[in-house]
């Protein structure tokens, strides 16, 4: 769960309208430090093959479909994530990834 400014936001929640963005192959959802929420919501996608979705498009599709605390305030495009070997997506690493200096996340 997220704590952003005093709302809990469930990661699975963004993740079900992240899917429906066109040109979002897999998505996932963590949590990042934030000065003035205390924590915010930070998105990663895997485009589709032959996909050209920019940040801004991806959340401008959220702020359409669910309410403003939950937007992901950045996204972030890899070429995977990180899974398990059962392939359960790894969250936490995810997010030691966005805290790290900014950094070409393409893996």
């Amino acid at each position: 769960m997220i704590i952003a400014g005093g709302y809990n936001i469930y990661p699975r929640e963004v993740e079900e309208v992240l899917y429906e963005v066109p040109g979002v192959a897999e998505a996932a959802v963590a949590g990042i430090p934030d000065e003035y929420r205390g924590e915010t919501v930070c998105a990663f996608v895997v485009r589709k093959k032959g996909a050209s979705l920019t940040e801004d498009e991806a959340i401008k599709f959220c702020r359409q479909e669910m309410v403003p605390y939950k937007v992901p305030r950045k996204v972030k495009f890899m070429d995977e994530l990180p899974k398990t070997t059962v392939g359960k997506i790894l969250r936490r690493k995810l997010a030691e990834q966005a805290m790290s200096p900014e950094e070409d996340l393409q893996t």
